[in-house]
């Protein structure tokens, strides 16, 4: 790869001679092994030696065998294990000085002075005050004859890196913490499940969540799964909840809804600063209302279980980034945590950030519930906001008067969170006072008029669906065009919501083609993009997939776990996707995986040749199982089954093969925490943005609306960090139509680390990272609302 002046790239950051600690402390987190392995990796990788501390900060203190020489082969198959193979533990031998002097010899002893801390905020604070004081606990470990001279000059100053490991998501400056998303997949797994019991009897179930001091949980989970009322630390319910509540529960009981759920934090409180439990709030629906009310503690059922998809991905980039920037680090830069911020990696000051979580709880404590929520980022505050917007339905005298009739419907192929988006829409239009239609079968069956009014009990239990009740079809507008127009003309459809994948894109661009012909298409367009192959150009993420992606881990663990007693096989695994690699990488990231062949990386046989030699290399080693994805269109020549027929014979006598083709199953199944969360947002904001046109674009004269400028037909893509309207005439440039694929696509960043992880030789650009950004408070009304 040429390297062109601007570019950065870390074959230039040598490890050479330096030693990196890694340990996990305080609560435990899914994904925090997916962290240390690629801190272990990433480190013996640019020549550094790396060290376990086993058990935290007490291994520190206690040193001997706890500190140990971490291998390439010591992390294999960690990556799917949940909690922390490491070990943690609470210390309060660390929070005395001589605790900490005891740490510092035993790190000077195997020349140890770059730690990666990964923790809660307790965990990050106690190692800066460590870093703080590390050239004064030299001097007491000289003054007392334990070191010498030369050593204190060797080992003067300690680097810090900290990543969050935290299931409750209450780190400032950080959108999600490892942890967080496994966490809310096994809220999500016993939410459905309870659901199909509390339907058969007609029951209310309170389910507590875990979050102290921090609603998150609650809020996404309640978000994720339509719950009825939630409850949470930093928004108590306004005096006289308790009558608000019962009536809001027998209204939807009263609407032939069968079950009700109500999500507590285990922080929740009132505005008096009194706690609200669980069987409070059990106590109160039996006593007022008669239901037959269950209590369900989730408990640490909650830190369980193997991490998710998006998990592995964030602890395995977070993981390289902090090696990056132990490597990058002077004296002179504060301790730093690398974060995502949208979908981008993010080095933020670790003080500042603990500083304003500390604010949080100080803000809550006065009662200053706004500040909070406003602390909390603008990633909660959308969710709060939302969850505000979709969860009471407001009495018909209290909604906007609007004559507009609002049309929604579904483009392409079936993808998990459709549904949830379609819900969002529905409510949030019907709040907005528009009148909302669903349309049946995309656009073929609303040339044949499949077009009926929504309502806002309608939608009731849609998020948790798989596939697409509206129905969806591929075909697309152009060849029935005259017959959409007579049906937006008879339903007198004033805008137009699509949820779809590239076909939807393409439908909106031929609907924009037709303006000039037919009237009926001069209307405000959005378009939401929801596919699993995540291939449409404007948006960095599509809805479905991220629940595609847990399908393809999941099967690749149970593969993985099936070669475990028979050793030395490879496996070839073929995803969907068309021409997008998406899934194959990401995929092959989130898996292990040895190689990931795709579309937009040409490969030839010298490629495939090299792969066999690297897996017969690792047959040698104590893994002996390899794993190879491929994406379904990545070369007409090299198939599936060419691959497979190519490494049975040049493995013969070292290690068998075995394929097997995914298909379909990467459609389906229930969303994912991640794809009802981020469809729903996306979905309600698609909406306002209509509200928002059908206003500006309302002639009086004419009574009608008529919009035909390009910025009337939109995308609504999630771009780096932000949330953002694209007209579709201005993508058709960065679209290569041919291969149903945008031009650009930012995961390509991600392929080196994947290698990298897998002991490849490869040239990675770091030229987006290494910028120490400030955390950000007030924010500027544009941005405000933008955050997934």
């Amino acid at each position: 790869m040429a390297q062109s002046d601007h570019k950065k790239f870390f074959e230039n950051l040598s490890g050479a001679g330096k030693a990196i600690g890694v340990l996990t402390s305080g609560g435990d987190a899914q994904g925090m092994n997916a962290a240390v392995r690629a801190v272990v990796r990433m480190g013996i990788y640019v020549g550094a030696k790396v060290y376990f501390v086993h058990e935290g900060y007490q291994g520190m203190v206690d040193g001997g065998d706890n500190i140990e020489e971490a291998t390439w082969e010591s992390v294999s198959s960690m990556l799917q294990v949940g909690g922390t193979v490491i070990g943690s533990a609470r210390c309060k031998e660390f929070r005395t000085h001589e605790g900490r002097l005891k740490a510092a010899y035993n790190l000077v002893q195997r020349g140890i002075t770059n730690l990666c801390v990964i923790g809660g905020d307790g965990s990050l604070t106690g190692a800066n005050l460590f870093r703080e004081e590390w050239s004064g606990l030299l001097d007491e470990l000289l003054q007392a004859g334990k070191i010498d001279n030369e050593a204190v000059l060797k080992y003067s100053h300690l680097n810090i890196v900290g990543m969050v490991g935290s299931i409750d998501n209450d780190f400032c400056g950080t959108d999600m913490t490892i942890g967080t998303d496994s966490a809310l997949h096994r809220i999500i797994e016993v939410v459905d499940a309870i659901m199909t019991t509390a339907q058969s009897h007609q029951r209310t179930f309170v389910l507590e969540v875990m979050g102290r001091h921090c609603g998150y949980l609650a809020l996404v989970s309640a978000l994720a799964c339509g719950a009825d009322w939630v409850f949470i630390p930093e928004m108590p319910p306004a005096d006289g909840w308790e009558e608000l509540m019962c009536t809001k529960l027998s209204e939807n009981r009263a609407r032939k809804k069968r079950l009700n759920i109500i999500i507590v934090s285990e922080g929740a409180i009132d505005s008096n600063n009194k706690s609200i439990t669980s069987e409070h709030i059990k106590d109160l629906v039996v006593k007022c209302l008669g239901f037959d009310t269950r209590v369900t503690i989730l408990g640490h059922v909650q830190r369980g279980g193997t991490p998710s998809a998006f998990d592995r991905i964030l602890a395995s980039r977070m993981g390289v980034e902090a090696v990056l920037a132990l490597l990058e680090a002077s004296p002179d830069t504060p301790a730093c945590v690398v974060s995502l911020c949208g979908n981008q990696s993010v080095r933020l000051p670790l003080m500042e950030c603990v500083q304003m979580t500390q604010e949080v709880q100080k803000a809550m404590d006065e009662g200053k519930f706004e500040e909070a929520v406003r602390l909390r980022g603008r990633s909660f505050e959308n969710n709060l906001n939302t969850y505000k917007l979709l969860a009471h339905r407001k009495p018909q005298s209290e909604l906007p008067h609007s004559s507009f009739n609002v049309a929604v419907l579904n483009v392409g192929a079936p993808a998990a969170g459709m549904n949830a988006a379609v819900r969002s829409a529905v409510r949030v239009g019907i709040t907005e006072g528009h009148k909302m239609f669903a349309v049946n079968d995309g656009f073929e069956g609303f040339s044949r008029g499949q077009i009926k009014e929504i309502n806002w009990g309608d939608v009731g239990g849609w998020t948790g669906q798989g596939g697409s009740l509206l129905g969806t079809k591929r075909t697309l507008p152009a060849k029935y065009i005259e017959k959409i127009a007579e049906q937006m003309r008879i339903n007198n459809i004033n805008a137009l919501l699509v949820i779809g994948g590239f076909e939807a894109y393409l439908g909106l661009s031929e609907l924009l083609a037709a303006r000039g012909k037919y009237d009926e298409f001069c209307v405000p367009m959005v378009m939401v993009p929801a596919t699993v192959s995540n291939n449409v150009p404007g948006s960095d993420f599509s809805i479905g997939a991220d629940t595609a992606l847990n399908a393809i881990t999941d099967t690749c663990d149970r593969i993985k776990q099936s070669a475990s007693g028979t050793k030395r096989r490879v496996f070839i695994i073929e995803t969907m996707g068309g021409y997008c690699g998406y899934l194959a990488s990401v995929g092959g990231l989130a898996a292990g995986a040895d190689a990931a062949y795709i579309f937009e990386e040409p490969f030839d046989i010298r490629d495939l040749q090299s792969n066999v030699e690297h897996l017969t290399e690792k047959m040698k080693t104590s893994i002996q199982r390899g794993l190879v994805l491929r994406n379904e269109n990545s070369n007409e020549n090299y198939t599936t089954d060419f691959i497979y027929q190519l490494y049975s014979e040049e493995g013969k006598g070292v290690f068998d093969c075995r394929k097997n083709v995914l298909g379909h199953m990467q459609q389906g199944g229930s969303p994912s925490p991640f794809d009802r969360n981020f469809g729903t947002k996306i979905a309600a904001k698609a909406m306002l943005w209509i509200s928002r046109k059908l206003k500006e674009t309302y002639r009086q004269d004419e009574g009608r609306v008529f919009a035909n400028t390009e910025d009337s037909v939109c995308l609504l893509g999630m771009h780096r960090r932000a949330l953002i309207f694209q007209p579709v005439v201005q993508l058709k440039e960065e679209t290569d139509f041919v291969h149903r694929i945008p031009n650009e696509q930012w995961w390509l960043k991600l392929r080196p680390l994947m290698k990298i992880l897998a002991k490849y030789k490869t040239s990675y650009d770091v030229s987006d990272s290494g910028q120490l950004e400030h955390v950000v408070r007030n924010r500027s009304k544009e941005t405000e609302n933008v955050a997934i």
